[in-house]
């Protein structure tokens, strides 16, 4: 499957680069990566064995291509690389909304398959929903996903919507409920920097158990929620008629409509 060509190294295919050299999944050698604004960490891969921007005869030895441009820009990317890939290469997308018979077509309908994955990847700990008609597309996008987190296959194709919303845009959920709880924490009297030191490691710490332990998240709530405690009160509010439940459905569904609208 290498070459892999990385179309675009910014914060995904940067973090992606980043989690592979943690995992030792790829060797610099086996990266062709094109990528208008080289950081110091892929100028450093260059001078490990990369190929930064080569040649347009250079793609031809590239077996995968992971497209990782903005979703904005992705067909001028393809266009640009497309008539130089070898007839064989697999196309892996990580772009948002943008369907995989439309990339399959751009890139001289070549087999693909379309990936929403965390930047987690970056520490071995992302998430990466994988969708894939043609099964050596699917294989190819779990041994670029696998070494770096958990993978999830979807069945349909209008299911990477929803995983998007739940999964792909889910941790700038928590960071921005981490930057509500700072903020009530210092209004309740806290400084602010323990205000965050509190939250920021409570919020790693209850993560990590839900990780580890294997329990629903509704039973791990019961059992740190004594009836008519301070906690309980807490939930309450949180989980009341105007609380996180109707506003989760909300936010998950805005999510859902602005894939569709970048898809189209």
């Amino acid at each position: 499957m290498t070459p892999i060509l990385l179309l675009g190294a910014g914060r995904m295919g940067g973090a992606l680069i980043e989690g592979w050299r943690l995992a030792g999944a790829f060797k610099p050698a086996d990266l062709i990566i094109r990528e208008p604004q080289v950081s110091d960490v892929v100028q450093a891969l260059g001078a490990a064995g990369a190929r930064l921007n080569p040649a347009d005869s250079t793609l031809s030895e590239a077996r995968t291509v992971l497209l990782a441009v903005k979703p904005q820009i992705w067909r001028e990317a393809a266009a640009a690389v497309a008539p130089h890939l070898a007839p064989d290469a697999v196309i892996v997308s990580v772009a948002a909304g943008v369907r995989a018979d439309d990339i399959s077509q751009a890139f001289g309908d070549r087999a693909v398959a379309r990936v929403m994955p965390t930047t987690a990847v970056a520490i071995g700990q992302g998430t990466t929903s994988i969708y894939a008609a043609v099964a050596s597309a699917r294989a190819r996008a779990h041994a670029l996903f696998a070494p770096v987190g958990t993978v999830v296959d979807l069945a349909d194709e209008e299911l990477l919507h929803a995983a998007t919303a739940v999964s792909g845009s889910a941790p700038a959920y928590l960071y921005a409920f981490v930057e509500a709880l700072e903020a009530a924490g210092a209004r309740a009297g806290l400084p602010p920097a323990d205000a965050a030191r509190l939250a920021r490691a409570t919020i790693a710490g209850a993560a990590a158990l839900m990780a580890k332990g294997g329990e629903e998240p509704s039973e791990l709530r019961r059992q740190v929620t004594s009836p008519g405690g301070t906690t309980q009160a807490a939930l309450d509010v949180l989980m009341g008629e105007a609380g996180l439940a109707p506003l989760l459905r909300e936010a998950v569904a805005a999510a859902v409509r602005r894939s569709k609208e970048l898809g189209s």
